[in-house]
């Protein structure tokens, strides 16, 4: 898998910090403010929310789009921006101190910049979410920081489509000048498998349960896929 490989690319959401449940508590309990109709049950928020994404993926704000999407569907009298704002604000706990590397991320990061790889995220997670990532998370920061070990790092904000648009592993290649034979890309989605696949990397499907219900799709398109990065090391 690693042979002949320079650059290692990450997503962050699911492939290298255990985050999906989270955002699935966060917008559960966004929903709950939001709705008109005092409703408790919002059914499958991640397939509502990755079935959202995929639609705007193509807009300026996909996230904006999505808390839109949420007003509507929910009866809410905010406007997108007060949905998206409220949005930031309930997850600022969850990013500071519940979300964390999945087992043994930290470790194979290490282990990988000893051996000389180059390291880079590429992700649609906001800036300002990495940022706390980079500096406020407790729990990655006492574990790896982002900082000592990426060269570079690549948010929503870097690309003008998101995944599976494959334009930011793209710009990866581009600023690396790195061939795509050269590169190996972690994603846990998939539709960050099909972006990967798109810009003609080899793709490691990394497991998360939240994304079972895509699971057959995930693994007949990744080129690898492995359990944990215990299996790695």
């Amino acid at each position: 898998m690693l042979e002949g490989k320079k650059v290692l690319i990450f997503d962050m959401d699911g492939t290298l910090i255990d985050s999906v449940g989270v955002w699935n508590d966060v917008d559960r309990a966004l929903i709950q403010q939001i709705r008109a109709d005092g409703g408790t049950d919002p059914g499958d928020v991640q397939m509502q929310r990755d079935d959202a994404l995929r639609r705007f993926s193509k807009e300026a704000s996909p996230y904006l789009s999505y808390c839109a999407f949420l007003g509507e569907t929910y009866g809410s009298s905010l406007s997108p921006d007060e949905i998206h704002t409220l949005r930031y604000d309930i997850a600022q706990d969850f990013l500071k101190y519940v979300i964390d590397y999945k087992p043994d991320a930290d470790r194979f990061l290490h282990r990988a910049k000893e051996l000389g790889y180059t390291l880079v995220i590429a992700t649609t997670t906001k800036r300002a979410n990495m940022d706390i990532y980079r500096t406020q998370n407790v729990n990655m920061m006492a574990k790896a920081r982002i900082d000592d070990l990426f060269s570079l790092v690549y948010t929503r904000e870097d690309a003008k489509e998101i995944k599976p648009n494959p334009e930011i592993y793209l710009r990866v290649m581009a600023e690396l000048n790195a061939a795509p034979e050269e590169c190996l890309v972690f994603e846990d989605s998939l539709i960050g498998i099909e972006a990967a696949k798109r810009a003609g990397i080899p793709a490691v499907a990394v497991y998360d349960r939240y994304s079972d219900g895509e699971r057959d799709q995930i693994n007949a398109l990744a080129d690898y896929q492995i359990s944990s990065y215990t299996q790695l090391l």
